[in-house]
């Protein structure tokens, strides 16, 4: 069964540990959807004048102002078609802080030359991001961003590095517990690290037909600029 990330990868896909094939073989010709439930052991972010930028993305469910310790987390990876007919993903991460759940969202489609995943970042799809998928020696998963888009009406804008970030994930399968473990550092190359957590969870599968796209899952607007 193909899905997004697999054809993404390639070949690579195949080096990926198996629990981890099967959890980014979700999609529509697999009719399954994931969700995972676990503790991020921590979140943190970088130097003080951080903390605004923080703030104003997580109007959009971009990144969380937060910082925490064994905070209680779910992720939903569920498959549609969006409004243009582009197989999506999404990757919606809710942490749940005392006082006040944060949510990061992003809906991932094929990029247009099918070698790379384009993640549409927040509930209205402002920032774009180029994501390239690398299986590790060790069976792991590697996603690292690439150019970052700012889209806004007629703005369609390249986000320069002095503001942007770099992106680095790294979700591995842990055998013995039977849990993944992910581990996230988002960076400025100007101003160092911003923002990152890390922790494990445990996932389950179900059927698209059965448990569907929850209300409030897809984003408010949908951006087709890739």
């Amino acid at each position: 069964m193909t899905s997004i990330f697999r054809t993404a990868m390639g070949a690579d896909f195949e080096r990926l540990h198996p629990a981890l094939q099967r959890r980014f073989s979700v999609g529509l010709d697999s009719g399954e959807a994931c969700f995972g439930q676990g503790v991020m052991d921590r979140i943190w972010h970088g130097r003080s004048f951080v903390k605004p930028f923080l703030a104003i993305g997580a109007t959009r469910n971009i990144l969380v102002p937060r910082a925490g310790r064994d905070v209680p987390f779910t992720i939903e990876n569920v498959p549609y078609a969006d409004s243009f007919g582009r197989e999506t993903v999404t990757f919606v991460r809710t942490f749940h802080l005392p006082g006040r759940a944060r949510r990061f969202d992003a809906q991932m489609v094929l990029g247009p030359r099918r070698d790379r995943v384009l993640d549409y970042l927040g509930t209205h799809q402002h920032l774009a991001s180029d994501l390239h998928f690398t299986a590790a020696a060790d069976g792991s998963l590697v996603i690292r961003s690439g150019a970052h888009r700012f889209r806004e009406g007629p703005v369609d804008v390249r986000v320069p590095g002095v503001i942007g970030a770099d992106a680095e994930v790294r979700e591995s399968y842990d055998d013995r517990s039977g849990r993944f473990r992910v581990r996230v550092r988002v960076v400025n190359r100007y101003f160092g690290p911003l923002f990152g957590y890390e922790g494990s969870f445990a996932v389950t599968y179900r059927e698209v037909l059965e448990c569907g796209v929850r209300a409030g899952l897809r984003p408010v607007r949908e951006e087709v600029r890739a």
